[in-house]
């Protein structure tokens, strides 16, 4: 649905985009993870043919961002980081607002607001005043907007920023639940826990260059880290110590900690069954009193990946 090869954008002597390319898939939820000023909002712009590269070239659904924009528009919804509302108008009417800005017949447009209402869980707030929202309920709206006219392509910049946390998971559900309908999202955001739990693919990107972009998996694997698990142990029949060297020298294993009664694995990068671990340590006379699978935080990668650099 997205494919983005080699595009660069400047603006003057800076280099906002330099050389990114990326792909997104029906269904997706593309995380896109940077620093302010990193190139997110810049490539999410040339995406919504609100600007145009310097070089490369960008598709949305097979067709040109630089020669397609009309044809574009009606199949992409774009909120930018920075929402603008118009204060005096109710809920319902400033979807009505947009509903005839993108051309929906009148006689279907009732029933088109009310459908991304209820989706955005905003049915009861549909008489409210837009000034009198709260921010979470400001976001959800700056979402109903983007989905009146049933786009295939979501650009989202930032849409849980300043949200408390429920607010946040609310908008992580409703996120999700738009990819289980099909369609294809590209989500920026600083909240990596937030996006950890519903990217299915990710970008890093740093001085406008794309360090990384593919799986949440394959990132783990790149930085060379894999699943962990913490196992609380109660009378081992071998000290821990002996019990920490003999799990180190299996190939499945990259690292075992011992702290206090606790011990800490960490697997090989891709490996993914656990059991073959329960399986050892009862062998060796462990009681497990805890076994606790932790897989790694999009934290670690981005932290790996990045220099912390900005423009």
């Amino acid at each position: 649905m997205i494919e983005v090869r080699g595009i660069t954008k400047k603006f003057g002597s800076l280099v906002a985009v330099d050389n990114v390319s990326l792909t997104v898939g029906p269904g997706e939820v593309y995380g896109f993870i940077g620093p302010n000023g990193a190139g997110k909002s810049t490539t999410m712009k040339v995406l919504a043919c609100l600007l145009k590269p310097d070089s490369g070239s960008a598709f949305v659904d097979g067709m040109d961002v630089t020669v397609e924009g009309d044809s574009i528009r009606r199949i992409l919804g774009y909120m930018p980081d920075v929402l603008g509302v118009y204060d005096d108008l109710t809920v319902e009417e400033y979807l009505h607002f947009f509903a005839a800005a993108f051309k929906i017949p009148s006689k279907s447009r009732k029933g088109t607001i009310e459908g991304v209402l209820e989706l955005t869980d905003l049915s009861e707030k549909k008489k409210a005043m837009v000034d009198s929202l709260s921010r979470g309920m400001k976001q959800r709206l700056g979402v109903a907007r983007v989905l009146v006219h049933d786009p295939k392509v979501l650009l989202l910049d930032e849409p849980a920023s300043g949200l408390d946390p429920r607010a946040r998971i609310e908008m992580r559900e409703l996120l999700t639940e738009l990819a289980r309908m099909g369609k294809s999202l590209i989500v920026s955001s600083h909240i990596l826990s937030e996006l950890g739990q519903m990217s299915t693919s990710i970008g890093i990107i740093e001085r406008g260059k794309l360090l990384y972009s593919g799986s949440i998996e394959d990132a783990y694997a790149k930085m060379g880290v894999g699943d962990r698990v913490k196992i609380r142990l109660e009378s081992p029949g071998e000290s821990l110590s002996q019990v920490r060297n003999s799990l180190v020298e299996d190939k499945r294993i990259s690292r075992a900690e011992v702290e206090g009664e606790t011990l800490e694995v960490e697997f090989a990068p891709g490996q993914k069954s656990h059991h073959f671990l329960i399986e050892m340590l009862i062998a060796k006379g462990v009681y497990i009193a805890s076994f606790t699978p932790e897989t790694p935080r999009l934290e670690d990668a981005f932290m790996t990946l990045t220099k912390g650099q900005v423009q």
